[in-house]
Order: C-alpha cells, then structure tokens, then sequence
C-alpha cells in the first residue's frame, strides 16, 4: 500500500461515518417503535422507504456533526496516522457523535406531547425551569430503559469504530502526499458541501425541516423521515419570522378582519377566571365526546361533565400550539404559535394588545396564577410583557409542604388559594390559572391514592385529581359574593397521552375543550362549530360589551356574523387550517394538501381535484399567514 495516498486513512474515515448511518437507523427504528401508534405505518417496506428518504436528512446531520471530524481526518499533516492523533480523533469522533445522537432519544418519549420532531425552541422551555436536576432526576427513573437503549447503542458504537484501525506510516513522498491529501481535501469538502444541501443542483437551498414533506403521503411519515439532531441544528440561530407577501390587503381584511369593533352587548363589569389547564385534552371529558362514538369510551371528569351542563361548551375546538406557552399566549393575547414559539422569537417585547390590557383599560384587577417555582415555562416573563397587575406563584404560596415534588404546588390546594385570593380582591378582576397537576410524572397527593380511577393511560388519574380541584373550587367559591358576577372559561394548553385511536389521529392531536360558565344561567347548550384557543380573548371581549376596537385573529364565538369558524395550529412542518368543509395543508407558501373536514387522520388528499372552496381556503390561509408575520415584525399588535 502506497501510504502517499492514505487509502487506509480514507477507509477508516468512510466506515466511521457508515457507521454513524447504522446508528441513525437503529434510531429511527427505536423512535417508531415508542410511537408506532401515532405514526401509524402500514407495512415493513413503506417503513423502509421512509428511511431510505430519511438518509438525506441523517446525512445532513451527521456531515454537521461531523465537519471537523472529517477535517481532522484528511489535514494534510505527517502525524495523522499516529497512534496519539488516532485517540484525539476517537474522542472528537464520539464527543460531537453522541451528543447529537441522543437528541434522537429525547423524542422516544417527547415526541408523544408534542407530534413533532424537538428542535432548539426546547432550550427556550428548559432554560426557565429552576429544577432542572430534579426534572433530569425524575426523568431518568421513569424512562430508564431510553437511557438504558441510548448506553447500549453507544457501547456497541465504540466496540465496531476501534474494529477498523488506522496503522501508523511513515510518508516517503512528503510532496506528493501533500497534493494527494489536497485533492482528497477538495473532494471530500465537495462531497459533504452537496450532503448537507441535500443535492448538487445550484437552484436548491439548504433542505430544511419542511422538506421532510415532499416524500410522504401522510403528514405526521414527515417526522419518521427527519431525525432529531437535524431538526435542532437546522432551528439554532433561525427564525421563522419572516414577512410574506401573498394576497392583498383587501384579501386578508375580508378573511379575517384583525382589527375588531364589537357592539353586540351592553357594557358589563363581570368578573372573569380563566383556567388554563395543563394537558387536560378533550378526550378525556365526557360532555365534550357525546357524539363521537368512540367504542367503550370512558370519562374522567365527572365534576366538568355536570358544570357542562349548566355552561356553553364548544366541543369541536383545538389548541393553536402544542407547548404550554404557545396556550398562554393563545388563550390570553391571540396569538398562537407555529414553527417557532411567539414567546422565543425576537418579537414578544413590544405593544401587545390581549385580554389583559384591555379589561386593565376597564378597570380590572389582573392576576396570573402558577403553582410552580416563579418564572418556570416562561410564565412571568411573558406575563410581565401582558402587564399582569400581580403574579401569584410558588414563592406567593409560601408553602413548601404541598410541593408535588416535580412541577408546583398541587391543583387542589392552589385552586383555594387562588379562591381566597379573589375573596379578598376588589370587583371587577380578571383572573388565570395555569394549572400544573395533570402532566407527568401523573401522581396524585398521598391521601387521595386510589381515589381516581387509573384509566387505561397514567394521564386519566392526574385528569381525575384535578377534576376534583375544579369541584372543591367552585364549591368554595359559590358561597363568596363575587362568584355570582363572574363568567368562568376552562380550556386546555394542549394534549397529552392519548387513550383512543380518534384522538391519536392528526388533527385530533390538538383537541381541547372550551367551557364558558355563568353562574346564572343564562349561558348554556353544545356548539359543534370550530373554535380554537384565539376565540376565546374576542369572545370575552363580545361578552363584556367591549365598545372600542382591537386586534384579534381570532372570532367571537357568541356573536360573530363576518368571518366563518375556522382553526389553524402547526404539525411540526406545516400549517393545518380548517374551515367549512375542508382541512388544508400549507407549507408556507403554497397548499400541499386537502382533505374532507371529517378525515381527522388525513387519510385522503384531496388536491388532485380542487374546487373553489380548496382555493377560497388556501387564500384564507395565506391572509392568515401574511398578516401574522406582518404585524408581529411590523410592532402592529394593537388597534391604532
């Protein structure tokens, strides 16, 4: 062997990134295995053909994580075959490897809270909980066997990389290994410039997480295609927010008139608490799933499914995001979240119109309620950009004995604490809760185990414990004076563990309810419209008599005549907008799907034959869009 030519060096150093494709493989295998019911492949060849689709984006990935290892490999230096450049190699080779590599792990168990690959809005999340060694305490003993699987994988990866070893050379013709090891150098650089765009044609971009879409039929095969690693790299340093330009002024005026003027109601005062409960999807609530003939359905909310009968409920309305603080920015501000949280981008720092400045405008005592440690989820500090008058936390509670160990204080006695609070609060005042129980590690308090039916799913006990708070709640507050002038509404920020095959479909992952309660009466019956988190701040709004105008995305949903029921919400690579008869799929600029309004598992694309409605919906999806961007970047967030 001419070592001139280091043919054992570029061996070693093709095996070594071959082997990083097995074990990207192995991953993929692993990932759909934890959440085949929600990805839902028909056969062991389509699997197969996801993954070969799925090698463009591992290779993306893996020259990332690997640039300066293949540089290292190839320098053009006299001492790369020896046996202390070997070892650096072997630690650089598996330091960049790993760390990415168990990225992929995080979404054996993430990914069935959130539908889509992580990407780097994750650290936004973590980097506002006080508790990260608990969390990463807990973590580790209820999914031991993800960590377990990570350790075996890379044991056996460093057990087959030292099987091919690198002998050392002496190099006879320093010249001549010098402008062989450039060429090998430029080709090399050519080669991995071409794998992280994706293709060699000079018309292609860098692929992105969108591009996952183009080689599948169904959207949620999108996220068996891409890998973890990749979907984090390709977010650090980006922003989705980016102006458009699609339709017209005219057009997005007409669709949905951001800026609002209601003068359907008489001005009211009434008080107004907002719960915005954590995980608390709609399938697990009775009142809400009367009409879906689920076979065997069970319901773990007894409390809600009696206040539902004495409340206006919506029991087709979704969520606008799939984290906790896209729900609080939805819900409070109407302004949900797509590829990129709201709250993470550059823009959550201006003039933002929302349910809270304009009842503070009406003179309204505003208060956010959270059992966790202040400042977890990026509560505070959003709240502190609404203007929140006061923030009642765990550090508020002052109690460190109703600690549930992992999030914040139990539901139960927090809901009396807010309860008290109010008591003590001068009328009007609008208060919301962001509730903390039902998540994981799903655990109730000591004396109430065995209390709540444990389901089919750990979630269906922590549903059922708070379900309790809700009844202690309103039974302690129906005998205060403020309860009676006082509109309640309790929704969700998002779903969680899903128990029935209708819910694990598409869309259907972001099915929440909304409950609209008045205590006299006078607000009562099911509406099987669309409705989705943004309605929820005009619909108050319409409700109070809120006579000057305001920037909403969203309709009331008592009152509005102009702009048809609609929802729109982001599966990890794409919009989803529905309305009338149609769900449309959007990738930013153009619709990529359509599907009959019933087929919540997108089962049927539709597109190859459009009508005008397919065409009026991606129009309306656009102004959506469009206008979004437009006023987010702009600082438009508010009626002028």
């Amino acid at each position: 062997m001419n070592s001139n030519y280091r043919i054992q060096e570029y061996k070693a150093l093709f095996y070594r990134l071959f082997l990083a494709y097995v074990f990207y493989f192995i991953a993929r295998v692993l990932f759909f295995a934890y959440n085949y019911k929600m990805l839902k492949v028909d056969s062991v060849s389509d699997f197969l053909a996801l993954a070969y689709h799925g090698m463009v984006f591992d290779t993306a990935a893996i020259l990332y994580l690997n640039a300066l290892f293949v540089v290292c490999s190839i320098l053009p230096l006299w001492i790369t075959t020896k046996k202390g450049y070997q070892k650096f190699l072997f630690y650089l080779y598996f330091i960049c490897n790993l760390i990415g590599f168990a990225t992929n792990f995080v979404d054996f168990i993430y990914y069935r809270f959130t539908y889509a690959r992580t990407t780097i809005a994750i650290m936004d999340i973590v980097k506002n909980e006080s508790n990260k060694g608990n969390m990463f305490s807990r973590f580790i003993v209820s999914y031991w066997h993800v960590y377990a699987l990570f350790f075996l994988c890379a044991i056996l990866w460093v057990y087959l990389y030292k099987k091919v070893k690198v002998k050392e050379v002496q190099h006879e013709n320093k010249v001549k290994y010098f402008v062989s090891s450039i060429l090998g150098l430029v080709t090399i650089a050519v080669l991995a410039v071409g794998g992280i765009r994706g293709d060699f044609k000079k018309s292609t971009r860098p692929i992105n997480i969108v591009d996952a879409n183009r080689y599948v039929t169904k959207p949620e095969h999108a996220d068996i295609v891409l890998n973890t690693p990749f979907a984090v790299i390709r977010t650090m340093g980006t922003t989705s927010f980016k102006k458009v330009d699609l339709v017209s002024p005219e057009v997005v005026q007409r669709e949905l008139e951001p800026i609002k003027h209601y003068r359907n109601n008489p001005k009211t005062k009434p008080n107004i608490v907002i719960f915005i409960t954590e995980s608390y999807g709609r399938e697990y609530i009775g009142a809400f799933n009367k009409d879906t003939k689920i076979p065997g359905f069970v319901s773990y909310t007894p409390f809600i499914d009696s206040l539902a009968q004495h409340s206006l409920i919506f029991s087709n309305a979704f969520a606008n995001g799939s984290k906790s603080i896209h729900g609080m920015s939805s819900v409070l501000a109407g302004i949900p979240s797509f590829q990129d949280a709201f709250t993470s981008s550059p823009y959550p720092k201006q003039k933002i119109q929302s349910l809270v400045s304009t009842l503070k405008e009406e003179g309204y005592d505003t208060s956010f309620f959270h059992g966790a440690p202040n400042g977890s989820m990026g509560f505070l500090g959003f709240g502190n950009i609404l203007g929140f008058d006061h923030y009642y936390g765990k550090t508020e509670y002052n109690n460190d004995a109703d600690f549930d160990g992992s999030w914040g204080i139990w539901d139960e006695p927090f809901f009396q604490y807010m309860k008290k609070t109010f008591d003590a609060k001068k009328q009007p005042f609008m208060g919301t809760i962001f509730t903390v129980s039902s998540h994981e590690p799903f655990v109730v308090p000591e004396k109430f185990k065995g209390k709540f039916p444990m389901g089919t799913v750990p979630m269906h006990q922590v549903v059922g414990y708070t379900d309790y708070a809700f009844k202690k709640f309103f039974e302690a507050a129906r005998k205060e004076p403020w309860f009676q002038n006082t509109i309640f509404v309790i929704t969700a920020d998002h779903c969680n563990q899903v128990a029935y095959d209708e819910y694990a479909k598409v869309i259907n992952r972001s099915a929440v309810p909304i409950l609209i309660y008045k205590p006299d009466g006078s607000l009562k019956g099911e509406n099987k419209e669309l409705a989705q988190q943004i309605d929820i701040y005009p619909t108050l709004l319409d409700m109070i008599g809120y006579d000057k105008p305001f920037r909403s995305w969203g309709r009331s949903l008592i009152g509005e005549k102009a702009i048809k029921p609609f929802v729109i919400n982001y599966n990890g690579t794409q919009y989803q907008f529905q309305r009338g008869n149609y769900i449309c799929l959007f990738d930013g600029k153009k619709a990529t799907g359509f599907y009959a309004i019933a087929d919540k598992g997108l089962e049927k694309n539709l597109i190859g034959n459009r009508n005008k409605e397919m065409d009026d919906l991606e129009v309306a999806c656009k102004a959506f869009v469009q206008d979004y961007y437009a006023r987010i970047i702009d600082k438009k967030l508010y009626a002028e």
